[in-house]
């Protein structure tokens, strides 16, 4: 795929589609996994990623599914370049298990704020909770700073 010298968008991608303009598909081997080179015409370009780089699939499953969803059944495949070895070394990324947590954590905090707050108005609707002035609650806290002094 190196000497394919533009990308094209999964959107543009699936126009393309649409309208019956795509030629042939091939998917070739690259480190790390698997790309794509669309042929529309004389045009060769390979599929790109959302940040414009060519897209890699590490599973050629996933490229599979991804190509038959789009309305692609019949493609080649060049595996010259297929070096499963590599394909297990790209794979680790030590960042992911943190990013994730993190990620769930987030949520977790925003599903229970949500929740909290949605309480609170339903308070305020039905007349469990009342609505503390600004002078009052001035007072309120400085007796719990007071407290948390002592």
């Amino acid at each position: 795929m190196s000497s394919v010298l533009s990308t094209i968008s999964h959107a543009t991608l699936s126009h393309l589609i649409a309208s019956g303009s795509v030629q042939e598909a091939e998917v070739i081997a690259q480190p790390g996994g698997w790309g794509v080179v669309i042929t529309c015409g004389a045009t060769k370009q390979s599929l790109a990623a959302r940040r414009g780089s060519v897209r890699i699939f590490r599973k050629f499953e996933t490229l599979a599914c991804y190509l038959k969803d789009l309305g692609i059944a019949h493609y080649q495949v060049n595996a010259s370049n297929y070096d499963p070895v590599a394909t297990k070394a790209t794979q680790i990324r030590p960042d992911s298990a943190l990013r994730m947590r993190v990620a769930h954590e987030a949520a977790a905090y925003n599903d229970w704020l949500k929740e909290k707050v949605s309480r609170s108005l339903d308070g305020l609707e039905n007349g469990t909770n009342r609505i503390i002035e600004a002078d009052e609650w001035v007072k309120i806290r400085a007796a719990k700073q007071a407290r948390s002094v002592a």
